[in-house]
């Protein structure tokens, strides 16, 4: 039986086969489905690998409610890699057997499936040098890091501007380690914080100055330069504003990418008391230019990814697991067998 609305449950179809999460989010059970049909403006893709976010389980775990998922069965996962099966009307970009990475709509979702249908605007070709492991891990994880970097916290990628010191919390996950390297693209001077295991990593990477997080130095986010943060990339969530505040710049701002209540009633009362230091959510913009970009610097060799580890669609559980425990190095990807 398929769980309803409002049952915690969800059912995750792949197009041969299906995984069922339960509420503790450990069982999964496999059922066939037809494979989906491209309309207009659409692709279907044969996925070879699958990009797993935190958005993920928490769309399962309840805590995107009432808002996603719209109904009962859902396929969860967005960041898609594999090849083009059939086109829908309208798409002359794309052909069959192009190989593509895509970012599929969040409130439709679909990753952990054979087979996808995908939107073109969110879609680009895969350079043949980029595996497709590495294009799955990009998309949502690439473009919130660009995006955060570049336009909220207002680097240029080409070099110019002014220096920007710039703080990225959880820097060893998903967006932080693109965020790391993004920022490093620029002009900006990069403090990070992460686990002790992953310090050596985010130096590699090209954070300047990099805190372990569990030390009293780490907690407080303070820059061993002495340096104050023009804006924060903040990749984790319960950091109090009164840990933020005394470590910006007089014109310093936090962009949040996890967002709850507290942060969000902070945002409130900064703009209303007209604070020069802001706390400012994040919404990512999923479109083609930006994941082109982010291809492209991978592809160049500018931007790396690091996974952290892979999984046949069969341990789909076990991917879904380590995500939620939260402690990934880079980025957890499913992969399809032929």
């Amino acid at each position: 039986m398929l769980p309803i609305w409002p049952s915690l449950d969800l059912t995750i179809l792949a197009a041969s086969a299906s995984s069922r999460l339960d509420a503790d989010w450990s069982s999964f059970q496999y059922v066939d489905v037809p494979i989906p049909a491209p309309k207009k403006g659409e692709l279907l893709i044969k996925l070879e690998a699958t990009g797993l976010n935190p958005i993920d389980w928490k769309i399962q775990k309840g805590v995107i409610r009432p808002f996603l998922p719209p109904k009962f069965p859902f396929i969860p996962a967005v960041d898609v890699a594999g090849e083009i099966v059939s086109v829908g009307p309208g798409v002359n970009d794309f052909t069959t057997g192009d190989k593509v990475v895509s970012m599929l709509s969040t409130s439709s979702g679909g990753g952990l499936a054979e087979y996808a249908v995908a939107p073109i605007k969110t879609t680009v070709k895969r350079p043949p040098g980029i595996s497709a492991e590495n294009a799955a891990a990009l998309p949502l994880a690439g473009l919130t890091a660009l995006q955060a970097v570049r336009d909220s916290a207002g680097v240029k990628l080409d070099g110019s501007g002014k220096e920007i010191n710039l703080l990225i919390t959880a820097a060893s996950g998903g967006v932080g380690h693109y965020a790391v390297q993004i920022a490093k693209l620029g002009r900006a001077h990069v403090t990070a914080t992460c686990g002790a295991r992953n310090v050596s990593l985010i130096k590699e990477l090209g954070a300047d100055e990099v805190l372990d997080y569990k030390t009293p130095e780490g907690a407080a986010l303070k820059s061993p330069s002495g340096r104050k943060y023009d804006a924060v990339i903040h990749c984790t969530s319960n950091i109090p504003w009164t840990i933020f505040q005394p470590n910006l710049s007089p014109n310093g701002k936090v962009i949040d990418l996890t967002p709850n209540f507290m942060s969000l009633a902070t945002t409130f009362v900064k703009k209303l008391t007209l604070s020069r230091q802001q706390i400012v959510p994040l919404l990512v913009s999923g479109n083609s230019k930006d994941l082109a970009l982010m291809v492209n610097l991978v592809n160049e060799g500018k931007v790396k990814t690091i996974i952290d580890s892979k999984y046949p669609l069969e341990k789909a559980a076990d991917a879904w697991a380590k995500s939620i425990d939260g402690h990934a190095t880079g980025k957890i990807v499913v992969t399809f067998g032929e």
